[in-house]
């Protein structure tokens, strides 16, 4: 049986803190093809989630939090934000299920921020297709943008990089 427990989300964000990018994964499923991914993700305040879709291949996606809190965004083509919602362990949104071909990205509003995310398989890396043109991959500029995410609001648009 696998369990996720205080132990293992402690374990997580303590990896998480310590990594470059500020995220740790933990698998459930068990290989990359399987046909449902089911993992956590342990995100601290200052990692960059890039907007993207899930359009090739088509997929859905769960996000469930375990212990923390982020800010989920919803663009529209353009790169204006559609909709803003926190998702906070024990809070009043605490799911969310985002449907196949939306653009959308997370920050991480909680130092040991915990997700348990569930998509369809089989794992495929995110193409360049399904990254959002207006946005930066990294960098200087993606930094500014993480830190423009804790206070974007429904309307705004994604600043000019």
């Amino acid at each position: 049986m696998k369990r996720i427990d205080k132990t293992l989300l402690a374990t997580l964000s303590t990896q998480a803190a310590a990594a470059p990018r500020l995220r740790a994964h933990h698998n459930l499923h068990p290989q990359l093809d399987d046909p449902v991914q089911r993992l956590c993700i342990a995100m601290e305040p200052g990692t960059y989630v890039r907007p993207h879709r899930h359009m090739q291949p088509e997929t859905w996606e769960i996000l469930l939090i375990l212990s923390g809190a982020v800010a989920l965004l919803i663009f529209d083509d353009g790169g204006r934000v559609l909709e803003r919602i926190e998702l906070a362990a024990g809070g009043e949104v605490t799911a969310v299920e985002i449907p196949a071909n939306t653009w959308h990205a997370v920050a991480s509003l909680k130092a040991g921020t915990v997700v348990f995310e569930v998509k369809q398989g089989p794992y495929a890396t995110i193409t360049e297709a399904n990254y959002a043109p207006w946005s930066p991959a990294d960098g200087v500029q993606a930094e500014s943008l993480e830190g423009w995410y804790h206070h974007a609001q429904a309307g705004d648009a994604v600043p000019k990089y």
